[in-house]
């Protein structure tokens, strides 16, 4: 025993040493997308990050960026590397694990351990802990400054100590690492409450250990006890310690007139010391199992009040804020997370049910004077008692039938064919086309508060059923599942056509081929995709094998992994009941359930070595030496497919994103944001890198809130409040949403618009059907007056454009009411009064004020500007200053290292380079440059941009791509010689790879031919909108070129460009009629008629 316990050290810490190096050598240097950014900013100064709050992590993160030594370039990676190395223990507790149960395996009825059980139980180890250690999901997950590292740590670490309890349970005093174990759970709480699903598992645990006979009955007793200590812990201990505390603080501070948080503090204090003492009663009255409840309950009430740092940092009113949980209310609204609603789960209404009336709550919230006030808010709709239905999974109404249908619907009709459009389709002799269709949901009649009859499809109990199958279990757990043991497809998130993305994939062909389509002669970027892994089952099988094993000889054992493996994935999937569409794909959430199934691809090599030591009739050191080596394939492969993918050590673009935005802003400005990824890379380089501090960033999704609303109405850092002139009581749980009325049918100047909502006067409501008064705009047309001198004070106009500003700039509200957020967007306008730039990350956000016509472009960031330029062009919206923009592209903007062949832009950061426009920013600047006819400027701008962002990194879009074609080109014709090769070479290269698109989607057939049809159309349009730009620009070789191309897809010649008739230079520089067409291109955005339809037309008939 001595010698396993030596070896299992030894081993178990040289499996840590070989994650941590692989983590810390693969972890990204600064912040990524999504929470992260958020989470390293908030640690670094531990402000205040998104409900529920993770604040162990922030004081956890903190102390490591001590170790920063006041470097801000070293944050990021002090706080990655925490969580590789947290990553790391997780895999240390996971190989201890695996040889704790192995050990029982090969010991069972009493056989020894011997030499070669020893080293058998070792290999189990190390193959699970290592084919954990490069799966997918953890590994993404370990090289990011997010929670679930750490979260997964716990959770393996739990687990791991309670099979040393159960080891040491006869020995006195054996209870204390069941005390430290619910001590440890209570701090997961302040990271991520995952960890409380490893109870079932702990609770089996110590069933098996103190019962000598397993009964059906105990089996049951356990289960419900497991389920009654989750909804202890989750349900009570969480909530409700909060919601007492806030009760009491509320009358120490109403009535008593104390200082706000003294009643929470007294009672946690008194909640502590009063369970302590219960508990050292307990104990001197022998009361063992009472006393073990009573310590458990205090230990984790211990680990839980890590939440005490949110209201004390809140306190401090720090620019990161969130919910500004700063007294016991705000922080219960923090913890249940009520800014996000909730589902139902066994009973509720489906998606398509009308309304019968409103759901409200009371909250409580702490006004200016210092007292805490009560309002009553809107959560959510009640329905029909027939409206209501069990094991509602179809609940979503933003969603609607389109969505849900394609998930949901396993029946047929033959029915008349209609169109996108509702259309009826015809044949060629016009009668109507009879079809099979999705018959889904049943017509369900009922009347109206008007008393009008209308009709709901609805879904019934088995489409909800088969939804939770085919949606929430398949695809969005199964699917994540196959990822991490089978292989991946690609890591493109998947929006409309799910065949072509995001699927698992083996790469053993006739069975990927049956599923998703063709393999060979795959498209350049679908084959070069650092995403696409495959494993050929390998360890999926290793694992079933495993899990098989144990099964036939530890069944107790067996049950406990079972355990893990369901509450992590399964009852996760049950919980979540997520919608189609999600923002991102969630596999993040269950690498617990892929821990589980680890352990037992562990117990693989168990089943292996006894199969060799069958076939070889021996049973030693080289048979399980020999397992090893042979299971040490999974691991092995999985590291070799996943290296490249998860590789981010040079990778810099989420911190980038951030500082080019924030660069792009005039000084003093505001920036408008709505999402994650437009929102926390800039506030980590405010808090963190101290980029701009002079930029307000205000993210409108969050303006609904009346906390956010004032915490922008204050200073941070060098940026001074946002202009808002609401009082508080306009918007504080009131104005969610505020009508607007064409009541006055002329412009109104926008404060006197502010000003009839700020008004209390009757007179300024509209009476709603109930009888109560709301506040309303009384106008559509609303007029912006423009302070000239102050716009070109603030820099917003440069003095050569004073003579294109307007006098008034007119907002057009599009909608018959507006949210909270965009009443806020109003009050800031009317106050502004052109003294401080206003920017926005994405131009929807001013869109439903029919302000487009207002922007000017300035190379990330869009600028609001007094001068009226009018959108022809969806894909360029605003105008461009290029004495401003063109230095920030070349000298100031950077972009993640793209141009380093090392560094992988994955599917975010394509999507977020997309969304940015930050490749077209350089073709759109210098096409203004050639409108001033400053070519050779224009040409070096083009040049940097695919310099910058190569098309080796970022893949081909239209937006991307056209654009220089078209700025190239005109180059061209404006003089410049090399112009037109270079737009030739990226033409040809743009050209090659839709045709490797179309030609891999042709060759699909069937259902699977129908699934990828819309995808060819559009490849085609895309190739046909290039062709006529050849076209154009004279470009003969090239039209020559794709004239061929045509000819293979059988159009007629008739249908193709006549090119024949001039002479073919390839030079581009003879000035014909093609050059003023070229000049005259840009005016008018891409040139008209480029749909190829009549080729499409002929090909696909």
């Amino acid at each position: 025993m001595h010698f396993y316990k030596r070896w299992n050290n030894i081993t178990g810490w040289a499996v840590f040493a070989v994650a941590a190096m692989v983590y810390l050598m693969t972890m990204e240097p600064v912040s990524s997308l999504w929470d992260c950014s958020e989470f390293i900013a908030t640690s670094y100064k531990l402000e205040v990050g998104h409900p529920p709050g993770a604040p162990l992590f922030m004081m956890l993160a903190r102390l490591a960026t001590l170790f920063a030594f006041g470097n801000p370039d070293y944050v990021g990676i002090a706080v990655n590397a925490m969580n590789s190395l947290a990553s790391a223990f997780c895999i240390l507790f996971l190989f201890w694990t695996i040889t704790h149960l192995a050990r029982r395996l090969v010991t069972r009825d009493g056989a020894q351990l011997t030499a070669a059980n020893t080293w058998a139980v070792l290999g189990a180890g190390a193959v699970g802990a290592l084919a954990y250690t490069f799966t997918d999901t953890f590994w993404f997950s370990a090289v990011e400054g997010e929670v679930y590292a750490l979260s997964s740590m716990f959770t393996a670490l739990v687990v791991w100590l309670m099979l040393k309890w159960e080891e040491q349970a006869d020995e006195p005093h054996s209870s204390r690492w069941i005390v430290l174990i619910t001590y440890l759970m209570g701090l997961s709480i302040g990271v991520h409450i995952l960890n409380l699903l490893c109870i079932p598992a702990l609770v089996f645990i110590y069933y098996f250990r103190k019962t000598a006979t397993v009964t059906w009955r105990g089996i049951a007793l356990s289960t419900l006890v497991s389920g009654a200590m989750i909804v202890f812990v989750n349900n009570i201990i969480i909530p409700y310690t909060v919601w007492i505390g806030a009760q009491i603080d509320t009358l120490f501070v109403n009535t008593f007139g104390l200082p706000v948080n003294s009643g929470i503090t007294l009672f946690a204090l008194a909640l502590i010391i009063g369970l302590g003492w219960a508990a050292w009663a307990a104990h001197r009255r022998g009361r063992v199992l009472l006393n073990i409840i009573l310590l458990s309950t205090t230990m984790i009430l211990v680990g839980y009040s890590s939440y005490a740092s949110v209201t004390i940092r809140a306190a401090a009113n720090p620019p990161m804020n969130s919910n500004n949980p700063n007294n016991p209310h705000a922080l219960l609204s923090l913890l249940n997370r009520d800014q996000y609603g909730d589902r139902p789960l066994l009973y509720g209404a489906q998606y398509s049910a009308p309304p019968e009336g409103v759901k409200e709550k009371k909250v409580w919230y702490l006004d200016e004077d210092g007292k805490y006030k009560t309002a009553t808010v809107l959560t959510g709709y009640t329905h029909a008692p027939e409206f209501m239905q069990l094991f509602p999974r179809m609940w979503n109404y933003s969603k609607g039938e389109k969505a849900y249908k394609e998930w949901a619907a396993y029946r047929t009709k033959t029915e008349t064919l209609r169109d996108d459009k509702g259309e009826v389709l015809r044949d060629a002799q016009g009668r109507p086309m009879r079809g099979e269709t999705l018959d889904f949901g049943r017509k369900r009649a009922y009347t109206d508060s008007y008393g009008e009859t209308r009709t709901v499809t609805e879904p019934t109990f088995w489409e909800n059923v088969h939804f939770f199958f085919n949606y929430q279990l398949s695809y969005m757990y199964w699917r994540y599942f196959m990822w991490n043991f089978v292989g991946r497809q690609s890591d493109i998130q998947p929006s409309r056509t799910t065949i072509t993305d995001g699927n698992w994939l083996s790469g053993i062909r006739w069975i990927d081929e049956k599923y998703v389509g063709p393999q060979d002669n795959l498209p350049r970027e679908i084959a070069e995709n650092k995403g696409r892994n495959t494993y050929y089952f390998l360890p999926f099988l290793l694992g079933l094998i495993g899990l098989v094993y144990q099964l036939n000889r530890d069944q107790r054992n067996f049950s406990i992994v079972l355990w893990l493996f369901v509450m992590m994935g399964i009852a996760l999937v049950f919980y979540f009941n997520t919608s189609p569409g999600e923002p991102r794909e969630r596999d993040y959430v269950y690498a617990g359930s892929f821990y589980a199934f680890s352990i037992w691809i562990g117990f693989g090599v168990l089943a292996l070595r006894d199969l060799i030591a069958r076939l070889s009739k021996r049973d030693n050191v080289a048979t399980a030496a020999a397992a090893t080596v042979v299971a040490m394939s999974v691991p092995a492969i999985l590291a070799a497919q996943n290296w490249d993918d998860h590789d981010r050590s040079h990778r810099t673009m989420a911190r980038d994103i951030g500082w080019n935005y924030l660069q792009s802003t005039l000084p003093n400005s505001i920036i408008l944001n709505y999402g994650d990824n437009d929102t926390f890379p800039l506030w980590n380089n405010q808090e963190v890198y101290g980029v701009r501090p002079d930029v307000r960033i205000m993210n409108t999704s969050y303006l609904g809130g009346e906390w956010y609303i004032d915490e922008m109405k204050t200073k941070a850092n060098d940026a001074p409040g946002v202009p808002f002139s609401l009082p508080k009581h306009k918007y504080t749980f009131n104005n969610d949403m505020i009508y607007v009325t064409n009541s006055i049918d002329r412009p109104v100047e926008i404060k006197e618009v502010i000003d009839f909502v700020r008004s209390d006067d009757p007179r300024s409501k509209v009476k709603l059907a109930d009888g109560t008064l709301a506040d309303y705009i009384p106008a559509k047309r609303i007029a912006l007056p423009v302070n000239k001198e102050n716009a070109l004070a603030s820099g917003i106009v440069a003095e050569k454009d004073r003579d294109k500003m307007v006098d008034t700039v007119f907002i057009n509200i599009k909608k018959n009411s507006l949210d909270k957020n965009q009443l806020m967007i109003l009050d800031m306008l009317a106050n502004f009064d052109w003294k401080r730039p206003i920017y926005m990350t994405q131009v929807y956000i001013l869109q439903d004020f029919g302000l487009m016509d207002y922007l000017q472009f300035d190379g990330y960031a869009y600028r609001l500007v007094p001068i009226l330029t009018p959108t022809q062009n969806p894909y360029e919206i605003g105008r461009i200053d290029a004495d401003y923009a063109a230095p920030l592209l070349r000298d100031t903007f950077r972009y993640g290292n793209l141009k380093d062949p090392r560094v992988y832009a994955d599917y975010f950061i394509q999507y977020n380079l997309s969304a940015s426009h930050a490749r077209d920013a350089f073709a759109r600047v210098a096409k203004e440059l050639l409108r001033q006819n400053r070519v050779a400027e224009a040409v070096e701008l083009l040049d940097l941009g695919l310099e910058r962002m190569p098309t080796s990194q970022v893949r081909f879009t239209d937006t991307n791509t056209y654009p220089f074609l078209e700025a190239y080109y005109a180059a061209s014709a404006m003089g410049d010689k090399e112009a037109a090769a270079k737009g030739d070479a990226l033409l040809r290269e743009y050209a090659q790879t839709l045709i490797e698109y179309i030609e891999h989607y042709l060759r699909f057939e069937g259902a699977q031919g129908d699934m990828v049809s819309g995808l060819i159309d559009e490849k085609l349009d895309q190739l046909g909108d290039i062709y006529y730009l050849a076209s154009y620009a004279d470009r003969k070789e090239v039209v020559a070129e794709l004239n061929d191309y045509y000819r293979s897809l059988g159009v007629s010649e008739e249908n193709l460009i006549d090119v024949g008739r001039r002479e073919i230079t390839g030079t581009g520089n003879e000035i014909t009629h093609v050059t003023l067409l070229l000049r005259a291109l840009f005016l008018c955005g891409r040139p008209p008629g480029t749909d190829f339809g009549q080729a499409k037309i002929r090909f696909r008939g």
